[in-house]
């Protein structure tokens, strides 16, 4: 092995050129760095050198993960994957610590990494070696939950179709119809409930041992340190969930009390709650992926014409995989090819508005990760998750105003009126879900022996039910509505990561209320903000974008009164 940096010349020039490497060709680059002799001088070299090997090794990873999840039945891609996260994975992990050390030790002074720095002293005083098979371990499970929701189909109208791909069916005004599907729906989910209890009692047990192993009493405080939340504590998430009940529960309570009277229904039952409480047709925005792209796209230039270039960058470059296939592992999100410096975005489109909202929300981190791109060193690109998530709510927002065709969007000027409202609507009743999911998980860890038992997370699940959303009427369903944990995907693949949307979308709701008065200085402030990465602190990004990052009744009822206000003066 060369004893310089020399070695670097040799890396690859993209990551899919070591996609499938061995830790013994990753592990000469890492030891380079760790036996370098780094100074004050030289310390920024080091750091790019590093930044550079992180970004190959990351991307690798990504890219492989991806493709599992583009078609969980490819045996020979979830055999690739795996490889990866028991082979690559924990050595790396090992690896960087030691960096993680040296750097940290040197104390040597590089421009932009104070936040990072402090980052990396917490990530170091929580590692543990002994952790790093547990970690694999839990990844795995995580793939095995994607593998069972992958799965899940059913026979509709003679065809064999997804779950996902019965929701155009929930907009149909024939309420025996979508009561049809929806019972056919929960049917097959709940064939499930014991191969998911058991999974879960595998990934709660896993995450006992890793809370153990890094010295914490419990895993609430082992994720919290895991997630680097330096800026606020179980008990603001406590506040938090208050002043949700205190404003937007009683918002969403009105907002479907006026559902139920639309509908002329006694009780709004689960399968009331998509369809148009007017009878009006779905919308059907597009007619394919293509279609969607395009819709989007125009869209984009509207809303900043750099945001459209980056969206054009990702269809020109096959960065977007948009459509519901068989297989195809459940939800959306936005990764990063770190090395290449490209997002990529993987959803699950069946026409619906849903879908729209759904490529707006994931393009907005995409153009996290093309805004902060031009910073020197790979830590200080990672934003915290808490605004991670302003990036993708407030994106959502800002391109509102485009959703009517004559805009550049998909709509007549009413349909894209009614977009909007349906919109408004579901991000009101979106902050008493949230604060179920994220209740339920300070209850799991901070009780497991009962979160262990899944009758006792049923029931747990059913009482925060009835005490943030209390307007859904489950009778004869009683199973449906108790196990509604089972199909959060947050709970099982992301642990404590939910309570970051309902903050981003209180911060995204104040950019958007800035963009009503100046919409240009808002969306320069909104580029801004995501061009810092991760390199500031949580409410300095906030405060870059033009938003607070609160907790409190006072902002959180401000930001539910505009949302209230829009939705009366569109919905006539």
């Amino acid at each position: 092995m060369p004893s310089s940096r020399d070695i670097f010349s040799s890396l690859p020039a993209s990551a899919p050129d070591a996609m499938d490497w061995t830790w013994a060709q990753w592990a000469p680059y890492y030891a380079e760095l760790a036996a370098r002799r780094v100074n004050a001088a030289n310390a920024p070299e080091w750091l790019r050198d590093w930044s550079r090997l992180d970004e190959l090794l990351d991307e690798a990873g990504s890219r492989l993960h991806v493709a599992y999840t583009l078609d969980t039945r490819d045996a020979a891609a979830e055999k690739r994957h795996h490889v990866f996260q028991e082979n690559i994975v924990p050595p790396a992990r090992s690896a960087s610590q030691r960096l993680k050390e040296k750097l940290l030790a040197g104390g040597w002074p590089i421009d932009g990494m104070a936040t990072p720095l402090r980052n990396m002293r917490a990530e170091a005083a929580l590692f543990r070696e002994a952790n790093l098979p547990l970690l694999t371990e839990e990844r795995k499970l995580a793939d095995e939950y994607d593998k069972i929701i992958g799965a899940q189909t059913v026979t509709w109208e003679g065809r064999e179709t997804t779950i996902m791909q019965l929701q155009p069916v929930f907009l149909d005004a024939d309420r025996a119809r979508r009561e049809q599907a929806w019972r056919l729906a929960a049917g097959r989910q709940l064939a499930d409930r014991d191969a998911i209890n058991a999974l879960w009692q595998k990934q709660l047990a896993v995450r006992l041992k890793l809370a153990a192993n890094a010295g914490c009493p419990d895993y609430r405080e082992f994720r919290w340190r895991q997630m680097l939340r330096f800026d606020y504590t179980p008990a603001d998430c406590e506040s938090f969930h208050g002043a949700i009940l205190a404003t937007a529960a009683r918002a969403a309570t009105a907002l479907y009390e006026k559902r139920r009277q639309r509908l002329g229904v006694a009780t709004l039952r689960p399968w009331d709650l998509a369809v148009d409480p007017r009878n009006r047709p779905p919308l059907k925005p597009f007619a394919g992926a293509a279609d969607l792209e395009r819709g989007v796209a125009r869209i984009f230039q509207r809303v900043d014409p750099e945001l459209g270039r980056y969206f054009e960058t990702m269809r020109a470059e096959k960065l977007l995989d948009l459509d519901n296939r068989i297989g195809k592992a459940p939800g959306g999100y936005c990764t990063t090819f770190a090395a290449a410096g490209r997002p990529f975005i993987f959803m699950n489109a069946v026409g619906l508005h849903d879908d729209v909202q759904t490529l707006l929300h994931e393009a907005g981190h995409s153009f996290h990760v093309f805004e902060s791109n031009a910073l020197p060193y790979e830590p200080q690109k990672s934003p915290p998750m808490e605004f991670a998530e302003v990036a993708s709510m407030a994106m959502e927002l800002l391109a509102a105003p485009y959703l009517a065709a004559d805009e550049g969007g998909f709509y007549s000027p009413a349909d894209a009126a009614r977009a909007r409202v349906e919109h408004l609507e579901k991000s009101l009743m979106f902050w008493p879900y949230m604060a179920v999911v994220d209740a339920f998980q300070h209850w799991a860890y901070a009780h497991p022996a009962d979160a262990a038992e899944p009758d006792a997370c049923d029931a747990k699940w059913a009482a925060l039910w009835g005490h943030f959303m209390p307007d859904i009427d489950y009778s004869g369903f009683d199973d449906v509505a108790a196990t509604g944990w089972q199909r959060k995907l947050h709970i099982h693949c992301y642990p404590f990561y939910y309570v970051e949307y309902g903050l981003a979308q209180l911060g995204a709701a104040q950019v958007w209320r800035r963009a009503l008065d100046d919409h240009a200085q808002a969306v320069a402030g909104y580029r801004r903000a995501l061009s810092l990465g991760g390199a500031a602190p949580l409410p300095d990004l906030y405060a870059a974008a033009g938003a607070k990052f609160a907790f409190d009744a006072v902002t959180l009822r401000d930001a539910v009164d505009l949302m209230m206000e829009t939705i009366e003066r569109h919905d006539g």
